[in-house]
């Protein structure tokens, strides 16, 4: 078992943050077949072609090569600064990289498993793994990422209700089967040796990730600080679709486009996300959402910078998930 100590100071100071650059290792992983689980038929299909030419192309076998079990190279996915990192910036933080630092990390990596790769020994090897990163982000990842970024930003959204709500332990149970809130602590069980790790008054980074599923990893030793990545909400149903609501119905009713937002407003959501997460145009779903507005199927709250969209007792009957309000 893992289990980072806290205190109140540490809780006051955790945060969440989203990183582009971490889903974009999780992905190559997945297409090495390194992670464990595969992609949905669909993804597989689309990527893998992608994945194999740029394999040939640039050298991301040293990328995969710099990811040893127990032990990565930090520089090629450093941590995030909060919640609105973008690719450039995390790139540019690779790019950044004191060579010193990189061959450290390199050689350690070599040393667990050689790999024989030419490029991990170049002097130019920060600026050729990070151009390698660069094209299979354009290649992979780039044109999901608006769906995938809405994913990760409603499962913040919902967390930090849940948070202010219901306090930590509920929100740390929810997070994954082998977290919890134990003693003033947060656990990770089936890990095979016991370890003891205080946070020391720094707190937790909390990372949603969408390739992390279906597992949950822990970062202790720098350069990131103290991290637990978990699976965000709806990653299960995007890997292994389910049958969802009988949507036919209701778009005969509202029209096919109300009646997917609506289905897709089972936690609040703002319209910017549900254009992001449903390949919507965002013109068309301010003009939707008014509508159900005015029918009594939503209402909205202010939280922060954005307005987010609720389903009313109506919205919840009308979509299924609740009995008809008397």
């Amino acid at each position: 078992m893992l289990r980072f100590e806290a205190t109140v100071g540490d809780l006051v100071r955790s945060r969440f943050g989203i990183s582009p650059l971490w889903e974009l290792n999780g992905l190559i992983k997945v297409l090495a077949g390194r992670h464990g689980h595969r992609l949905p038929p669909s993804w597989s299909a689309r990527l893998t072609p992608v994945f194999g030419r740029l394999r040939r192309e640039v050298p991301l076998d040293a990328v995969l090569a710099l990811h040893t079990p127990g032990h990565g190279a930090g520089f090629i996915v450093p941590p995030p600064q909060g919640l609105a990192q973008t690719w450039e910036a995390d790139l540019a933080t690779v790019r950044a990289t004191d060579p010193a630092t990189a061959r450290a990390e390199i050689d350690e990596c070599l040393r667990r498993r050689p790999s024989g790769l030419d490029v991990l020994t170049r002097p130019d090897v920060v600026d050729r793994l990070a151009d390698a990163l660069d094209a299979a982000w354009h290649g992979l990842l780039a044109a999901d990422w608006p769906q995938l970024r809405a994913i990760l930003e409603r499962d913040v959204l919902h967390r930090s209700g849940l948070l202010g709500r219901t306090g930590w332990a509920a929100a740390l149970e929810g997070l994954h089967p082998r977290v919890r809130w134990r003693a003033d602590g947060i656990e990770m069980l089936d890990i095979r040796e016991d370890t003891r790790v205080p946070l020391g008054g720094d707190g937790l980074l909390l990372v949603p990730s969408v390739f992390v599923w279906p597992r949950v990893a822990a970062h202790t030793e720098p350069p990131w600080p103290k991290t637990l990545t978990y699976p965000a909400r709806g990653v299960g149903a995007l890997w292994q679709p389910t049958a969802a609501p009988d949507a036919e119905p209701l778009g005969q009713l509202l029209g096919r486009s109300r009646a997917r937002l609506l289905l897709a407003l089972d936690e609040p959501a703002s319209g910017t996300q549900l254009a992001r997460s449903l390949a919507m145009a965002p013109g068309a779903v301010g003009d939707h959402l008014t509508v159900l507005l005015r029918a009594g199927l939503l209402d909205r709250a202010r939280s922060g910078r954005s307005v987010l969209y609720r389903r009313t007792p109506l919205g919840d009957a009308l979509a299924g998930g609740a009995p008809w309000p008397a």
